[in-house]
C-alpha cells in the first residue's frame, strides 16, 4: 500500500521537531499522506500543510483528544478535522487546562518516591506553555539517569495506575466524538491495544463508539506487536470499522517506530482513507 502515516506529534504537543521538521522527516522516509495528531491541539496543522505543500505530500489536519471512559484514560484521534474551527479549538483549549495542575501534583509524588525537581524538569521540554504531558516526565528522567530509556521511564513510574501517575478527568468519549464530528472529521480509536482494560470492557467500548459516530481504529500501530496487527484487523472488520494506521511518532530516537515506518495491514481490511477521494 502507499506509504501513509495517520498519528504522528510534533513539538506543538510532546514532540520534539517542529511541524515542518516532522513533514520534511516523513516525506524523506518515503510518506505520502501525513496526519499531525498533536494532543488537545491543532496549532501547528497551518505549517504542517504548508511544509508538506512544499515537499509534494498529502496532510491530513488531525488531532488526538484525551478523554476518560469507565477511568480509564483513553485516545481519539480525530481526522479531516478543520483546524480553524473556533468550537474545537476552544474545547481543546478546555480539555488542555488541567494539564499544568496535574503535572504539579505528578511533581509532588515524584519527590515523595525520592525524585527530586521532576516538575521543573520536565517543564525544560516544554515547547507548549499549554501544554505538559507524561512525555516531558519522562525525558527528564531518562537526562538525569533514573531511568534508561522512554519505556522503561512509562513502565517504572508513568503507566497508567504506576507510582507517579495521576488520574485526571479528561473529556467524556461523547465529547470528543462530537467535537470531531462538528469540525468535519472522523473518529478514530488511537492505539486500541494500549489500554489496560478487560477484553468484554473493550468490546463495551467499541460498541459505544460505534454508536457514537465513531468511524474506525488504529490496526497497524507503534506500540502494537504484530500479534496485536491481526487481532485488531479482525476486529475491525467484525464491527464494520475503517482501519487506520500511524506510528504514534514522538521523537527521533525515542519512538519505537519512525514516522512512515510501519508494515502493510496483515488481513484484507477497509482503509481509512479509501473513499477520501
Amino acid at each position: 500500500m502507499l506509504n501513509i502515516d495517520l498519528h504522528s506529534h510534533s513539538r506543538v504537543s510532546d514532540g520534539v521537531l517542529t511541524p515542518a521538521e516532522l513533514v520534511r522527516r516523513a516525506s524523506a522516509n518515503g510518506v505520502r499522506m501525513l496526519a499531525l495528531t498533536d494532543h488537545d491541539e491543532v496549532a501547528g496543522v497551518t505549517e504542517a500543510k504548508k511544509a508538506a505543500a512544499e515537499a509534494g505530500i498529502e496532510l491530513v489536519s488531525g488531532v488526538e483528544i484525551s478523554i476518560t471512559w469507565a477511568g480509564t484514560s483513553i485516545h481519539i484521534v480525530g481526522l479531516h478535522v478543520d483546524e480553524n474551527d473556533p468550537v474545537l479549538i476552544d474545547m481543546l483549549r478546555r480539555n488542555r487546562s488541567g494539564r499544568m495542575e496535574r503535572a504539579k501534583r505528578m511533581g509532588e509524588r515524584f519527590a515523595e518516591l525520592g525524585v527530586e525537581g521532576a516538575y521543573e524538569g520536565a517543564l525544560k521540554y516544554v515547547t507548549n506553555p499549554n501544554l505538559i504531558s507524561r512525555k516531558h516526565f519522562a525525558r527528564f528522567l531518562v537526562e538525569s539517569g533514573v531511568c534508561p530509556t522512554i519505556s522503561n521511564a512509562f513502565d517504572r513510574y508513568l503507566k497508567d495506575g504506576g507510582p507517579a501517575y495521576i488520574r485526571h478527568q479528561w473529556a467524556t468519549l461523547t465529547e470528543a466524538v462530537q467535537w470531531i464530528l462538528n469540525a468535519g472529521g472522523i473518529a478514530i480509536v488511537a492505539h486500541p491495544g494500549r489500554y489496560k482494560i478487560k477484553e468484554v470492557a473493550l468490546h463495551a467500548f467499541l460498541d459505544e463508539f460505534r454508536q457514537l459516530g465513531g468511524t474506525g481504529i488504529e490496526v497497524v500501530t507503534g506500540s502494537h506487536t504484530p500479534d496485536q496487527y491481526l487481532y485488531f484487523a479482525r476486529l475491525a472488520n467484525r464491527y464494520g470499522f475503517l482501519s487506520s494506521v500511524g506510528s504514534d511518532f514522538h521523537a527521533p530516537n525515542e519512538s519505537p517506530v519512525d514516522v512512515g515506518c510501519l508494515p502493510d495491514f496483515p488481513c484484507p481490511v477497509e482503509p481509512v482513507w479509501q473513499n477520501w477521494r
